[in-house]
């Protein structure tokens, strides 16, 4: 495929779009499901919960979330007991955000249906078809990674 059929295929746009379709629907079934946190708040805790004692600059560089939500969205889920800070032993003004037993009970309680959304978006794709999109994505987020330039 040269470059201008590339560029006809739209793929940043269907990326894109999947991404707002999928975030839409799991605030749908947040909502519908009366989950005490948002898809959004859902992704920091999932980040939280996969390395626990992460700074906020670290968090922001994994959701791709620039500081100020990053801050936001910390201070809620610290505000409904889902994350604690705790001042790093080594540098007392960096703080090192940790969650809590009520945070990962929250996380437990929407993991059915993040995992029921995710099914239903696969629906249909054969698992060597996932695998090889996920390789294809892989290598282009390596290669975008290369050229990003957050301040985090």
């Amino acid at each position: 495929m040269d470059n201008k059929d590339l560029l006809k295929s739209r793929i940043g746009m269907k990326l894109v779009r999947v991404g707002k379709m999928t975030r839409a629907i799991a605030t749908q079934r947040f909502t519908k499901e009366n989950f005490p946190l948002t898809p959004e708040q859902y992704t920091v805790l999932t980040a939280i919960l996969d390395h626990d004692g992460l700074y906020q600059r670290q968090i922001s560089a994994i959701t791709l979330k620039d500081r100020p939500n990053i801050t936001r969205i910390i201070n809620i889920l610290e505000k409904m007991g889902f994350v604690t800070r705790t001042s790093d032993v080594n540098k007392r003004k960096i703080i090192k955000i940790n969650i809590t037993k009520k945070g990962k009970d929250a996380y437990n309680q929407a993991l059915p249906t993040v995992l029921e959304l995710w099914q239903e978006s696969v629906e249909g794709v054969s698992d060597e078809e996932l695998q090889s999109c996920l390789k294809v994505l892989n290598k282009i987020k390596v290669n975008l990674e290369e050229k990003l330039n957050i301040q985090i």
